[in-house]
C-alpha cells in the first residue's frame, strides 16, 4: 500500500461545481489549482476529482468520450498534469475517476463496434446475436439498445442508454453470443484500460477511484471473476506504478481487497447500513436521540474483519450521488458526525461544500443526468460576491443554479465563524493528522454500541497511544459501563467533556469527546 493512504484525508471535487476562472458558468481546472491552498489548510491532503475526460456529458462525465483527453470545458491536457504537479509541491496526491464498466456512445470504440463487419472492435461491447435478445435477467446489465445501425444485434448497457456496457466477459457463458473473461474480446477490453491508466499515471496521476468496481464481469454472482480480473489490473500496477493507489466502488471490502484495491468504499447502498448514522428516517446523529447505530456497527465489524489487515474501508461525508448531510442534521449535529468520520479508520473523504454545510436542493431541475442528484451537484459558495464566487458568468449562464437562500454558507462567512463547522472540521483534521491513533490503519474496537441506544464509544489503538471516541448525538446526557482505563486527558470535545472513570462514563447531551486513555 502506497506510504501516503496512512494519514491520507481526501476532498471530492465534483470540477464543474468546484471554481470557474474564464466565466462560461461552468468549474475547470485552473479553478482547482486556485483552491488548493484552501483544501490543504482545511486539512485535507488528497483529492478525487469526479470523471473529468471528453465527453457528451449526459450523464455528468460518466459518459466517457475520449479516455485520453481532458474535457474542453475544463480545460487541457496541460492543465490536468499543471494540477498533478502544483499538488505535489503542496505534498498533496490526485485520484482521477476511472470509468471502466461503459462509455459513451459517442466513444470511436463504440462507433466501430456498430458496423456490421467485422473489426477489432466488434467485440469491445456486449452484444447479442439479434436485435430482438436482450438482457432480461442476466446481473449487472440494466437493459439494452439497439435497432440503430446495420449491426443485426443489441447491446447492453449500465444505467442509461447512453451508456453501453465495455465487454469484461460472462462468469459462467450461457449463449454463444457471450464472452468468457478471458477470451480475446474481452482480453482487449482489459488491456486497453490498462493502456489509459498507464497514460494518467505517466503524466503525473496518483491513481483511481474506480466507478462500480464490482460489476464488470457479468453474471458473476460471487464476485470471483471480477476479483480475478482486477487481480490482473494489480499485478500490472505493482510492475510499472507500485506507488498507484486504487480505490473501489464496490462495497464488499472482502472481494475489492481480494482484486488488490487497498480501499473499499461503503456505498450508500446495499447493505452497510450507512444510511442509518446520518440520511434515515431517525439518522443516529439527530438530536431527537431515536436513531440506531447497532446494525451498522455489525456490519461494519464484519466488513473490517474482512479486511484482515490488507487494506481498508471509507466512509465518505457525501457524494454526488446523495443527498448532503445538511439534508436531515443541523449544523451542531454534523459537527458530531464530523467527529465520527473524522476518527474511523479509512481514509475519510469529504465531498466539497460539506465543510459549510451546503445545502441539498431538493425539486431543482435535473442537469445532466443528475436527476434528483442534481441537488448535492450545485455550485460551490465561496463568497457573498456575484455568484457566491463561483463564477464572473451571468447567473443564468451557470450550468446549474446557485442556492438561492440570502443566508446561504459561504466559505468566508464559516471562515469568520470561530464556532463553525468549517472551524470545527479543521481542528478534526489536524487532531488526525497528529495522532497515529486517530489515522488510517490504527485498530479500532468498539466498547459500547446497543440497539436503539446512545452512547457509540470505540477505542482507536496507535502504537504509543490509545484514545477512546464517545459520541452521543442525543439530546439527553447519558451514561454506561465502558472496559477502558480511566481518562488521562480530554485531546478533543464539542459541547462539552465527557469524564471516564473506574469503568463508567458519562457524557453530556449533543457532545463528543476525544479521550486519551
Amino acid at each position: 500500500m502506497p506510504a501516503w493512504l496512512d494519514n491520507a484525508i481526501f476532498y471530492e471535487i465534483y470540477p464543474q461545481s468546484f471554481l470557474d476562472t474564464n466565466s462560461d458558468g461552468i468549474g475547470d481546472f485552473q479553478g482547482i489549482i486556485r483552491k488548493l491552498d484552501y483544501i490543504r489548510e482545511l486539512g485535507c491532503n488528497a483529492l478525487w476529482l469526479n470523471p473529468c475526460y471528453e465527453s457528451p456529458f449526459f450523464d455528468a462525465g460518466y459518459d466517457v468520450s475520449d479516455y485520453r483527453k481532458a474535457a474542453p470545458r475544463y480545460g487541457t491536457n496541460d492543465d490536468l498534469r499543471q494540477l498533478f504537479d502544483e499538488a505535489h509541491k503542496r505534498g498533496m496526491h490526485v485520484l482521477l475517476d476511472l470509468v471502466p464498466g461503459h462509455t459513451s456512445i459517442r466513444h470511436p470504440w463504440f462507433l466501430e463496434s456498430m458496423k456490421k463487419e467485422k473489426n477489432p472492435y466488434t467485440d469491445r461491447y456486449i452484444w447479442t446475436d439479434s436485435v430482438w435478445n436482450h438482457f432480461e435477467g442476466i446481473q449487472n446489465i440494466t437493459g439494452s439498445i439497439g435497432g440503430f445501425c446495420d449491426r443485426d444485434a443489441s447491446c447492453a448497457v449500465n444505467y442509461y442508454s447512453t451508456q453501453p456496457a465495455l465487454n469484461y466477459g460472462f462468469a459462467s457463458p450461457s449463449q454463444p453470443w457471450q464472452s468468457g473473461p478471458e477470451d480475446p474480446g474481452p482480453m482487449a477490453t482489459r488491456e486497453a484500460m490498462k493502456d489509459i491508466m498507464r497514460f494518467w499515471l505517466s503524466m503525473g496521476c496518483d491513481g483511481f477511484r474506480v466507478d462500480m468496481a464490482g460489476s464488470l464481469v457479468k453474471n458473476d454472482e460471487d464476485g470471483r471473476e471480477t476479483v480475478r480480473l482486477w487481480q490482473d489490473f494489480r499485478a500490472f500496477l505493482d510492475k510499472e506504478f507500485p506507488e498507484a493507489a486504487m480505490i473501489s466502488e464496490w462495497g464488499q471490502p472482502d472481494k475489492s481487497l481480494a482484486g488488490g484495491f487497498h480501499m473499499d468504499f461503503l456505498l450508500h447502498f446495499g447493505p452497510s447500513h450507512y444510511m442509518d448514522l446520518f440520511r434515515g428516517e431517525h439518522p443516529y446523529f439527530s438530536r431527537e436521540g431515536k436513531g440506531n447505530a447497532g446494525e451498522f456497527v455489525r456490519r461494519y465489524v464484519e466488513n473490517y474483519e474482512k479486511t484482515n489487515g490488507k487494506g481498508l474501508i471509507c466512509i465518505p461525508s457525501s457524494n454526488h450521488d446523495m443527498p448532503r448531510l445538511q439534508a436531515k442534521l443541523d449544523e451542531e449535529e454534523r459537527k458530531l458526525a464530523f467527529a465520527f468520520l473524522l476518527s474511523v479508520p479509512g481514509a475519510p473523504f469529504l465531498y466539497y461544500g460539506d465543510e459549510i454545510g451546503m445545502r441539498y436542493l431538493e425539486g431543482i431541475p435535473s442537469v445532466e443526468g443528475g436527476l434528483e442528484r442534481t441537488g448535492s451537484r450545485t455550485p460551490m459558495q465561496w463568497d457573498s460576491s456575484l455568484n457566491a464566487g463561483f463564477s464572473c458568468a451571468c447567473p443564468e449562464q451557470l450550468y446549474i443554479g446557485l442556492d438561492p437562500d440570502p443566508d446561504r454558507p459561504t466559505v468566508e462567512n464559516q471562515m469568520a465563524r470561530p464556532d463553525s463547522l468549517y472551524q470545527e472540521i479543521r481542528k478534526l483534521t489536524a487532531l488526525r493528522q497528529s495522532h497515529e491513533a486517530l489515522q488510517s490503519k490504527a485498530p479500532i474496537t468498539f466498547l459500547y454500541v446497543q440497539e436503539n441506544a446512545y452512547p457509540l464509544v470505540y477505542q482507536r489503538q496507535g502504537k504509543e497511544e490509545t484514545i477512546v471516541v464517545a459520541l452521543n448525538p442525543s439530546g439527553e446526557a447519558v451514561s454506561c459501563p465502558v472496559n477502558a482505563p480511566d481518562g488521562k486527558q480530554i485531546l478533543y470535545s464539542c459541547n462539552g467533556e465527557a469524564t471516564l472513570k473506574d469503568g463508567r462514563l458519562e457524557m453530556p447531551p449533543a457532545s463528543v469527546s476525544f479521550i486519551l486513555v
